[in-house]
């Protein structure tokens, strides 16, 4: 990978923006102490997707934004942008900005990626923020007091075979993602097991309360039939009672609203039936005038009283 341009706006010391162009061949950056030319090469690095605030000589990673200083406001912001071309001949814009209380953003080619993304595509390219190849400030005294892990790290960085080794760290990190996950699916399908016998169990009792159910339903159904039916009869028995009586009843009212005899005589009250025709008049022993037949001269009358009341005769 050949980097040769590098643009910064609000990172450390760049408060304003300011661009870096790496020629072919060699470039060299002259200054007094304190300019900033050991921001530039922790600029590289930071793009490159460097998380250890340590590594960039601050507290917090949001300590490379511009603070400000007595005539300049602090800024709110940093990104740098690093220019370069891979190894195929693709030009490739690897863009970085922080922002107070945001965190970082990366893009790729003007695409929205994650650190991981852009860490292996410099690690592809057999460099990164932790190449060998960038030799920030007190770097050859590490180098020299490195322990033989870290020699190998170097060596391995140098050889280009840094981004094999990420990945196989994320496909550790995956697997052993993929047997925690196992180990709790287990304990599911195990607690998933007792449920299903107890589910089986309430299947079976919901059956036969079914089953039951069902009888004791058929069961009502033919009772209240049944019933319905014993009604039904006694209903009817009744009526053809009913129809009967009130036919007696009829019959009665007729008989007793026939005309008789004595009301078509026009007869007084307590007078009785007249003897049938050709019965001959009598006389009563206590009186020479002839009487109706029937009828009878009485002298029985209130006390005082000098009339006379015919009863009628048996």
């Amino acid at each position: 990978m050949q980097i040769h341009r590098l643009k910064l706006s609000g990172f450390k010391s760049f408060v304003e923006p300011a661009e870096l162009r790496i020629e072919p061949g060699l470039t060299g950056v002259v200054g007094p102490n304190g300019c900033g030319k050991s921001n530039l090469l922790e600029a590289i690095r930071w793009v490159m997707g460097e998380t250890s605030a340590k590594s960039m000589r601050s507290g917090g990673m949001e300590d490379v934004i511009f603070a400000g200083t007595s005539t300049r406001p602090p800024r709110d912001f940093a990104e740098v942008v690093l220019h370069a071309q891979d190894d195929a001949g693709d030009e490739l814009v690897v863009t970085r900005r922080i922002e107070r209380g945001a965190g970082s953003a990366y893009r790729v080619n003007g695409r929205d990626v994650r650190a991981k993304d852009v860490a292996l595509t410099f690690a592809d390219a057999a460099t990164g923020a932790h190449s060998p190849a960038l030799v920030s400030q007190g770097k050859i005294a590490q180098v020299i007091a490195a322990r033989p892990a870290e020699r190998r790290a170097m060596l391995e960085e140098a050889a280009g075979i840094a981004g094999l080794h990420v990945r196989r760290k994320d496909a550790e990190s995956k697997l052993r993602g993929a047997e925690a996950n196992l180990a709790r699916l287990e304990d599911l399908m195990a607690g998933l097991d007792a449920q299903i016998a107890s589910l089986k169990r309430q299947a079976k009792q919901a059956e036969r309360y079914t089953e039951l159910t069902g009888r004791i339903q058929a069961a009502e159904a033919r009772l209240l039939f049944a019933r319905w039916r014993e009604a039904a009869a006694a209903a009817k028995a009744a009526r053809a009672a009913a129809e009967a009586a009130e036919a007696r009843v009829a019959e009665a009212q007729k008989t007793v609203e026939m005309p008789s005899p004595w009301r078509a005589m026009n007869l007084p009250t307590g007078a009785t039936m007249p003897p049938p025709t050709g019965t001959a008049w009598r006389r009563s022993p206590k009186s020479s005038m002839p009487r109706r037949p029937g009828f009878a001269i009485s002298n029985a009358s209130a006390p005082g009283s000098r009339k006379t009341a015919r009863t009628p005769t048996g």
